[in-house]
């Protein structure tokens, strides 16, 4: 579990780099590597999110963990800011308005089920993320997609689509499904 300072540290950073972007500078050459927490210099891979007014604004993340957490923030809060194509980029007169949240995603855990409603029993609303595969489609949802979407039914029949997948996609297929869950924090 991180701390309570360095997730401040984390939201800061996020807010900070989306800021640099509009300054024209590069946050990663004003970074003291020896002000930042030990426990984020390690991989780990993360989300940010975006929000305004709260509607999402963007969200961008990394499923693997592959560079150093707090590198893996600022290249997704920036992402999330700039590059999510579901969203004009952000203006500079919306920084004050968006709230960022970070979920930092544990190891995926391949689920090994036989049908929907064996799945059903493996998968744990408000706990896991979900990240399905089939061929060359995929998409994840993260755990707070619950909030919106309650049931198991819902929750796949939209994480298909998202895949590109038809909505009854989950139902009559087995395609892989890979859980994880977050540790996940916002700003106040």
């Amino acid at each position: 579990m991180t701390g309570e300072s360095t997730k401040l540290f984390l939201l800061n950073l996020a807010r900070e780099s989306i800021k640099s972007r509009f300054e024209q500078t590069d946050i990663r050459k004003t970074i003291d590597k020896g002000t930042v927490p030990s426990e984020i210099l390690a991989d780990g891979a993360c989300f940010v999110t975006l929000t305004k007014k709260n509607d999402l604004r963007g969200c961008i993340g990394s499923l693997e963990a592959y560079r150093p957490l707090y590198e893996d923030i600022i290249s997704n809060a920036v992402n999330s800011a700039f590059r999510d194509t579901r969203f004009a980029p952000l203006d500079r007169s919306e920084l004050s308005e968006i709230k960022i949240e970070i979920s930092i995603l544990s190891e995926r855990i391949l689920i090994d089920y036989e049908n929907f409603s064996d799945l059903k029993k493996k998968v744990i609303p408000n706990k896991h993320g979900v990240y399905l595969t089939y061929s060359y489609n995929s998409a994840t949802f993260l755990p707070q997609v619950w909030d919106q979407l309650y049931t198991h039914e819902q929750f796949f029949s939209h994480l298909c689509r998202k895949a590109g997948l038809s909505p009854d996609f989950i139902f009559y297929n087995k395609p892989k499904i890979e859980i994880y869950t977050v540790e996940h924090f916002e700003e106040k």
